[in-house]
């Protein structure tokens, strides 16, 4: 047992010690390699994501804005038309311009009233559209507000559980992120404006112009928006008032060949008379001998 003991040592310190194996990966350099690259992959697509973000907010805020203002005008115009709503109520308007924070803006106040059988003055409905500047925004502009007092609800079933924070908030905000809000009245020459109403009669009509357009600093230091980014919208007033109309004659197309061809001879006859007074010399009323 001894020696097959010493057999197996020696068996042992003959044989190679077994070199230990060298495990796969990746070194230092080539980590740091992978990231810069893989940052710089990550990098391109945050830019062309960023870059395809914005172009989708730009042509959103194109089809948006629009359809925005057009609904801030429908519902002023809805305001200027319930003034003909009650005939013995007196109607006013005013309108005030002004600026707020650089920002264009502007008041309007209608107001109908009434005499009670104590002939006082009664106000029947208020209704104010004013702008105001965002200070909470995260973009510069203006919100839009309208407010409603008076003795006429706007709706007989929710007004009644609205009159308590109503009083203590007057105004409703309706839209942010305007940047032009101009009220104007037309004058009696055509294509003038008034920024400015506190007569007592009623305009003709009235001009709303309202835009969510990026603005640009004018050399006054104010703001202003082109003129093509701007929605506008004409209002009458009265819109009872008496128009008259003319109705123009039309034609068929065989008949219209016909009326010309007898213009044209009318014309010829009415011409020749004058022709031939030119045509014709001049005779001496007495010969000499």
């Amino acid at each position: 047992m001894r020696n097959r003991g010493h057999e197996i040592e020696k068996q042992l310190v003959k044989q190679p010690m077994a070199q230990p194996r060298c495990r796969a990966g990746f070194s230092l350099g080539e980590m740091l390699a992978a990231l810069v690259i893989g940052a710089m992959v990550l990098a391109a697509i945050l830019g062309v994501y960023a870059r395809a973000n914005r172009a989708a907010d730009a042509v959103l805020a194109k089809v948006e804005s629009p359809a925005l203002a057009a609904e801030v005008l429908q519902l002023l115009a809805e305001d200027l038309d319930r003034l003909l709503g009650a005939e013995e109520a007196e109607t006013s308007i005013k309108i005030e311009p002004g600026f707020d924070n650089g920002f264009a803006r502007s008041r309007l106040t209608l107001r109908r009233t009434y005499r009670d059988a104590k002939n006082q003055e009664k106000v029947f409905e208020e209704i104010t559209w004013l702008a105001g500047y965002d200070h909470e925004g995260s973009v510069p502009g203006l919100i839009i507000y309208r407010g409603h007092e008076g003795m006429n609800l706007e709706d007989k079933l929710l007004d009644a559980k609205r009159e308590g924070w109503e009083d203590n908030y007057p105004l409703i905000p309706i839209c942010r992120g305007v940047t032009f809000f101009r009220i104007e009245v037309p004058k009696d020459k055509e294509g003038e404006f008034l920024d400015r109403w506190t007569a007592s009669s009623l305009p003709p009509g009235v001009r709303v112009t309202i835009s969510f357009a990026k603005p640009y600093e004018t050399v006054r230091g104010t703001w202003d928006v082109l003129e093509q980014e701007k929605t506008c919208r004409t209002i009458a007033i009265d819109r009872r008032r008496a128009i008259k109309f003319t109705a123009a004659k039309t034609a068929l197309p065989g008949q219209a060949d016909e009326e010309d061809e007898k213009d044209e001879a009318a014309d010829e006859k009415a011409a020749q008379p004058t022709k031939q007074k030119a045509d014709e010399k001049p005779t001496p009323s007495t010969r000499r001998k």
